[in-house]
């Protein structure tokens, strides 16, 4: 019996058997293989990028509406408005609507009703990539027409949204703008700089003034609405809300009323008025001339006209009152200061006075070019006799005459809030004059100096402070424009001076209003004042620049008023003198009514 089966002779084994088992391994592995990949993909999915596509998911049914909030408002000391909100119509897109098939239909349309180029239109969105979630305004301010035509339209205009929005409103226009600065759109640099703090493309910030160095008090913070859209965008119901928080208002140390009759008694010149309360540094009024309307800033786009009027002749977006010029002869109060404080001269020092005086082979002229006599320091203060103070200047020197200068706050910033726009000034010293002109300090410059000239510069905000120091008592004040009810003594620091030096300086700006230089202003409309005239060289073949600086009562001062006339000519007594009177008789009319007389027009009239 045969245990195996025995194989037909010349037979042949079937070729199709070969390998079979490894087939079915193969095909196992294979399938094997595949699950894993596609349960690695559905992972991936799920897990590393489940969150970008469930919000893209969440993109197509559910649209963000970015609430934008109402800057805070601005007011002055007695709560009068300066800086509020007005409400306007505004055209709003999603930014994927250029995208969209209707786009060839809906951006000529709109094109024509809003006179917006197309590819301006485009342009925004484009930027604000396809992907936002957020609105995307293309249009502001509309007019009745536009809003109508709008309207008409709407079944044709899928994409366009009109909503209501908050523009920045200044109600008393010009008279306030160098104070109050103004908002404008971010810039794409600055966007870029400002995203991260949650800043927005098409969202206005402060850009000048009380706008730009509160802007993180005034902003307020963005608020939201989620609302659940079908398969073409039509809204269908509001999921959820986060209301926007309105930015914090702001009082300001700033009287309007005075502030007004500032901007009035500068009329026709280029300059500056500061007024400021000697006793703590707040800000009553600051104007500057040539002026502009920050409410044109709050156009979406501003004509040529607009460019015209805030670059035109004169600069009027430069703040003339922190902006730096020769003190001329009002800085006499610092040679003085410098003067007594050195122990070089006594209270009772009486100088003689000349036609000019030769220092150094460089003659050095007297104003009236023929003297005053023997003077002391209060009659040389009166009559702002310049050899009088050659003499102090010569015998102190440069050194102790740069100290002083310091000490009173020249050649550095007051601390005002507006620092992004105040300069320094110059108080030039033998290291400057090295540097810029590769030459030693001498004699002639500390002369000049003495009178406030040179290479000498202030502004008319730190001319302000230097008055005060003899109104409060020898003390610096820190100039302010944000109300508050800390007391005087948190503005201001002692320059510890002598109480004859301090009596000194204030006989002799006294005299100055009595018998000197500035008898324009004593009049009985003002309580007793006291002040100083400055004309100062602005070089060959230019007009002057002409100051007066005043504070009153004499006795008990609260007012600080500081005039500058940039190329004004004349003299300061003549030009700026009365600009000091008219802002003294608005102050004392109104806040002692009935104590004095009543104006002359015809007097302090510039």
């Amino acid at each position: 019996m045969a245990f195996f089966p025995s194989l037909p002779i010349g037979s042949k084994k079937n070729i199709r058997t070969v390998g079979r088992g490894y087939q079915s391994i193969f095909f196992i592995g294979l399938t094997v293989l595949m699950m894993v990949a596609i349960k690695a993909r559905l992972a991936y999915l799920q897990v590393v990028e489940g969150a970008k596509l469930r919000q893209l998911a969440e993109t197509n049914r559910i649209r963000v509406i970015h609430k934008k909030p109402e800057r805070g408002n601005i007011f002055d000391r007695n709560g009068k408005v300066l800086a509020t909100t007005r409400h306007l119509h505004a055209v709003y897109l999603w930014p994927m609507a250029h995208q969209q098939p209707s786009w060839s239909f809906v951006a000529p349309r709109l094109e024509k009703i809003l006179h917006i180029p197309q590819a301006e239109i485009e342009q925004q969105l484009k930027e604000a990539g396809a992907n936002s979630t957020s609105l995307i305004r293309i249009a502001q301010n509309l007019n009745a027409a536009q809003i109508i035509a709008l309207k008409e339209y709407q079944d044709e205009l899928p994409e366009v949204e009109i909503h209501l929005e908050s523009i920045r409103y200044y109600p008393n226009g010009k008279e306030l703008a160098h104070i109050l600065g103004y908002t404008r759109e971010l810039t794409t640099a600055q966007l870029k700089e400002k995203q991260h703090q949650g800043y927005r493309l098409g969202d206005v910030i402060g850009q000048m003034g009380v706008e730009k160095a509160y802007e993180h008090v005034l902003r307020g913070e963005w608020g939201s609405q989620q609302m659940e859209v079908d398969g073409v965008g039509r809204p269908i119901r509001i999921l959820g809300e986060t209301q926007a928080k309105s930015g914090d208002d702001l009082h300001l140390t700033i009287d309007l009323e005075l502030q007004k009759v500032a901007d009035r008694a500068l009329g026709k010149y280029q300059g500056a008025i500061v007024v400021i309360d000697p006793n703590n540094g707040a800000v009553l009024a600051m104007t500057s001339h040539p002026t502009f309307d920050p409410n044109i800033f709050s156009k979406r786009k501003l004509s040529q006209q607009d460019w015209k009027n805030v670059k035109g002749q004169g600069d009027p977006l430069v703040n003339r009152a922190l902006s730096a010029f020769p003190p001329a002869s009002t800085f006499k109060i610092v040679t003085t200061s410098a003067g007594l404080e050195s122990g070089k001269f006594s209270p009772s020092t009486v100088l003689p006075t000349f036609g000019s005086l030769r220092v150094g082979g460089v003659t050095f002229g007297e104003w009236n070019h023929a003297g005053f006599g023997p003077l002391g320091f209060a009659g040389a203060i009166a009559m702002s006799s310049d050899t009088f103070f050659y003499q102090v200047g010569r015998k102190i020197g440069g050194p102790t005459l740069i100290a002083w200068s310091r000490k009173y706050g020249f050649g550095e910033k007051t601390g005002i809030e507006l620092a992004d726009e105040e300069l320094k000034g110059l108080v030039p010293d033998d290291m400057w004059k090295q540097k810029e002109m590769r030459m030693p300090w001498t004699v002639g410059d500390t002369i000049n100096m003495s009178i406030g000239q040179g290479a000498l510069q202030a502004t008319p905000l730190q001319t302000a402070v230097m008055f005060a120091v003899p109104a409060n008592g020898g003390y610096r004040v820190k100039p302010h424009l944000l109300k508050d009810n800390k007391p005087a003594k948190s503005w201001r620091s002692s320059l510890n001076m002598k109480p004859d030096t301090i009596k000194v300086l204030r006989e002799g700006l006294r005299q100055v209003i009595t018998q000197g230089t500035g008898k324009r202003l004593n009049l009985p409309s003002i309580a007793p004042t006291s002040g100083k005239s400055g004309t100062a060289e602005a070089g060959t073949g230019r007009p002057n620049h002409t100051w007066f600086g005043a504070y009153a009562p004499t006795d008990q001062p609260e007012i600080v008023v500081v005039a500058f006339g940039e190329h004004s000519g004349e003299s300061g007594g003549a030009i700026c003198g009365p600009m000091v009177l008219q802002v003294l008789e608005a102050y004392f009319q109104y806040q002692y009514p009935g104590k004095y007389g009543k104006p002359f027009p015809s007097v302090s009239k510039t």
